[in-house]
């Protein structure tokens, strides 16, 4: 990493931490990654069939929650830097910027299916910054939208799924005809499902110089629409877990994600189907999304040899990870996503179309982060009225612009 780009971690970032053991070993693939929940034993397995194979290079497969803390720090000293990593989407434009990451050119040229024909377009996409292809992906983790079949039929509403587009105006049409305790939809992923209904309403969250925007008329639009779901009393009570209330059959829609789908299914007497995010209009949906995406971190140490197996590894990942569908991702290969085996998971609802496929959308705002925290800590408070909208997206605006402020100093 150029010396011009350290001083943007910050001492905070380099306090107090514990380096991950194993890196730097000649004959081995160091890969690093945060799947610290089940999809990590789903990781891990397909590391172990990997090295089944007997690969030149087998691959050591290291999973932590901090990782991004460990990364900026192995880059900072230049030291036990990973020889691969798997990395969310938003992460590509802040580590490009601070030229952290080696574009994969190599890769593709010493293994050519490793190219954009192979991948899903949005996936491949998210890697590209300024040009430039940082990035092989894994898969797409979206915001997805669970009903409750039994629901659906007690109520008569199996029609709002007739064109995948279910509206605020259809729920809001419940409105006095649910039992007592049972709810429309529910507050699970309620910063995703906002983001997507901005972009939904023609809004967006930057502005063409990258400022921030979300202090806008759509922002006020999707929480004003979602406020008067929770008004109606039509979304899963304040504080609760709505999550929890979708399992235990008394929530009809339940906005929460790709890979929660084996969670459901291991709900006895649960019976659900999968569907888009509703929306604030009946012409557009969007499913919020991020990607899982193998990156190489600069390291002057890694030998061209080393390159070679890693280029390997994703190959015989492209053409094998079905299983990694079993954790609920949206498989990024085509050899995969488009097999008759993978459409015995829900996700598959997710690429069974072009215009399925175009709905799941990455933002690439380099700051994205930073909006996602501001809004997720106002916008419970602002549904549920406990501030006002105006308060709770002047608050948001200024800590977006603080926090970049403050990464720009």
């Amino acid at each position: 990493m150029k010396n011009a780009h350290r001083k943007f971690l910050s001492a905070a970032t380099l306090a107090g931490i514990t380096l991950l053991a194993g890196c730097g070993n000649a004959n081995t693939i160091t890969f690093w990654n945060p799947l610290t929940g089940d999809d990590g034993a789903y990781m891990d397995a397909l590391v172990a069939e990997y090295n089944e194979t007997d690969p030149e290079f087998p691959v050591e497969s290291v999973i932590t929650a901090d990782m991004y803390t460990k990364i900026y720090t192995v880059m900072n000293s230049g030291k036990d830097i990973p020889d691969l990593t798997l990395i969310h989407a938003d992460r590509v434009p802040q580590f490009a910027d601070l030229d952290m990451l080696e574009p994969v050119e190599g890769l593709m040229a010493t293994n050519t299916d490793l190219s954009a024909d192979n991948y899903l377009e949005v996936a491949w996409n998210a890697g590209n910054y300024e040009g430039t292809q940082y990035t092989v992906p894994l898969d797409i983790h979206g915001n997805a939208m669970y009903y409750n079949t039994d629901l659906l039929d007690k109520y008569d509403v199996n029609t709002f799924l007739d064109d995948d587009v279910v509206t605020i105006e259809e729920i809001l049409s419940l409105d006095g005809k649910l039992d007592e305790g049972q709810y429309a939809i529910n507050n699970a992923l309620i910063e995703w499902v906002t983001l997507a209904n901005v972009v939904n309403a023609g809004g967006d969250i930057s502005d063409e110089a990258g400022n921030p925007t979300i202090n806008t008329d759509a922002m006020r639009s999707v929480v004003e629409q979602l406020k008067s779901v929770a008004d109606a009393g039509l979304m899963s009570p304040y504080g609760e877990d709505g999550y929890a209330m979708f399992q235990a059959g008394d929530v009809l829609f339940s906005t929460d994600g790709t890979w929660t789908s084996t969670a459901h299914g291991s709900v006895e007497g649960l019976n659900f189907g999968v569907t888009n995010i509703y929306s604030v209009t009946p012409d557009k949906f969007t499913n919020r999304s991020s990607a899982h995406l193998f990156s190489l971190l600069n390291n002057e140490d890694r030998t061209d040899e080393k390159e070679q197996g890693i280029a390997d590894f994703l190959s015989w990942m492209r053409e094998n990870s079905i299983d990694w569908a079993g954790a609920g991702q949206i498989v990024a290969s085509k050899e995969v996503f488009e097999s008759e085996e993978y459409q015995q998971y829900p996700q598959s609802f997710f690429t069974s179309s072009d215009v399925e496929k175009e709905a799941s959308y990455i933002f690439d705002y380099k700051y994205y982060s930073y909006v996602e925290s501001a809004l997720g800590t106002v916008l419970s408070d602002m549904i549920y009225g406990n501030i006002t909208i105006d308060e709770g997206l002047d608050q948001a605006q200024k800590t977006v612009e603080d926090l970049i402020a403050e990464n720009a100093s």
